[in-house]
């Protein structure tokens, strides 16, 4: 097990947060790729509505520079929650702000690095990659190291590996690459703490090489005053499967972008985003399923709900490269509407270059089943109690896949969430 990276930058007082971004990539002078990155940022320029993969997005309350670097707080205590998500784990990291301050527990095979981030994924550069995604670039540019995680080929780990990651600081951002050598297999459990007036970007890349085994929970349990704008790319190789489950509860603004691209046959991919909206939140899940060569399969399976004044946007896309012959991709959108004032968005596409493929898309947005609920009132349940069965009911086929510990805890975030809402579907 490698040692993990100690990095603190003592800031100086800044007026703007591109100023601070300036004087933190001055201090990576080494890493000569960050100023390309942080110039690529500048360059495409923060989002806007204009923008039609932004047009859902709150962006009339984003401004970059309320997230001006604050003095974080070293005395920042655990979440209690912690402690739910660390049981059992095989190994278990912790990254304050982005930068890896412990690793804990060690297994043959399993090994923790940090390098300069922006390395090449696949047969793109990071750039190239991501040189529409502002975000993801300004990651490149001020994340303290990319935070490796490498699985030897053959190694098989049987408990979770799980990453903790807590913000205390204006601004977090991670990067995270988890590496599979072939015919090994994994769970890994990553989960967010803290956020409190925070934006919160991280940036997440998966390999799998032929014949491994990823499976992933991904949860988002910042304080209602972040803003969370997450992506991660899936590279799969020959017969390797990724099964993916992406949670969100916490955040203003909760935004996740979700990439598959399949690269050899045989490859798989079953993922699920969840999320439950309360207050003014919104939720902004979108994914992208490439199939860039033929007998692959993904799976997608989207189900959320939203209360009080809540909003949600789905956005999937399903890519199949011509001569991708025999794939077979469905995605499924599912949304509860549980307050007349809350609403959900549903955007399901295809995108096929070839004929020989089965391909499906199916959505949803409607209020809890009345007789569902009359049935359950009837039986003496009262109205309140029969909501918050029938949605945790709703989310159960989706913490099902997910590891016992991750699981138990959103439930029970999922459960105090719908005893603080105030809307009710009638």
């Amino acid at each position: 097990m490698v040692s993990p990276l100690h990095c603190h930058w003592p800031m100086p007082p800044m007026t703007t947060f591109l100023d601070a971004a300036s004087q933190r990539i001055s201090t990576h002078s080494s890493d000569g790729d960050r100023q390309a990155f942080f110039d690529a940022f500048t360059s495409v320029g923060l989002p806007t509505t204009s923008d039609e993969v932004w047009r859902y997005a709150p962006l009339h309350d984003f401004q970059l520079d309320t997230f001006v670097d604050r003095p974080a707080d070293a005395a920042l205590a655990p979440d209690a929650a912690e402690d739910v998500v660390r049981r059992d784990a095989a190994v278990v990291l912790t990254v304050v702000d982005g930068v890896l301050t412990d690793v804990s527990g060690e297994v043959a095979g399993v090994t923790v690095s940090t390098r300069a981030p922006g390395a090449d994924l696949g047969d793109r550069s990071y750039v190239e990659r991501y040189r529409a995604d502002a975000f993801a670039l300004l990651n490149a540019a001020l994340c303290p190291a990319t935070i490796v995680l490498t699985i030897d080929a053959h190694t098989q780990v049987e408990k979770p590996i799980v990453i903790i990651h807590r913000t205390s600081a204006a601004s977090s951002f991670a990067n995270v690459r988890i590496d599979l050598g072939s015919s090994s297999s994994a769970t890994v459990v990553e989960c967010w703490f803290g956020g409190s007036d925070a934006l919160v970007v991280p940036v997440s890349e998966y390999t799998l090489g032929a014949n491994a085994n990823l499976q992933l929970s991904t949860y988002q349990r910042l304080s209602t005053t972040a803003w969370h704008v997450a992506r991660t790319t899936a590279l799969i190789e020959r017969d390797a499967r990724v099964q993916q489950s992406v949670i969100g509860l916490g955040g203003h603004y909760d935004r996740a972008r979700n990439d598959a691209e399949f690269v050899g046959t045989g490859a798989t991919n079953e993922l699920h985003t969840t999320f439950l909206g309360s207050g003014t939140q919104v939720h902004d899940f979108r994914t992208h399923q490439f199939h860039r060569v033929g007998r692959t399969n993904s799976q997608l399976l989207s189900k959320g709900a939203v209360a009080d004044e809540s909003r949600s946007v789905y956005t999937g896309l399903i890519e199949i490269e011509n001569g991708a012959r025999r794939t077979d991709a469905r995605q499924t959108n599912h949304n509860l509407l549980l307050s007349p004032h809350a609403h959900a968005d549903t955007v399901p596409n295809l995108d096929i270059r070839e004929n020989d493929v089965v391909c499906a898309h199916a959505s949803s947005v409607g209020p809890l089943d009345a007789m569902q609920r009359w049935y359950l009132e009837s039986r003496g349940v009262s109205r309140d109690d029969a909501e918050r069965l029938m949605v945790q009911g709703f989310f159960n086929e989706m913490t099902a896949v997910m590891p016992p510990s991750i699981a138990a805890l959103v439930d029970r975030d999922v459960a105090d969430a719908l005893a603080r809402t105030t809307g009710r579907t009638s």
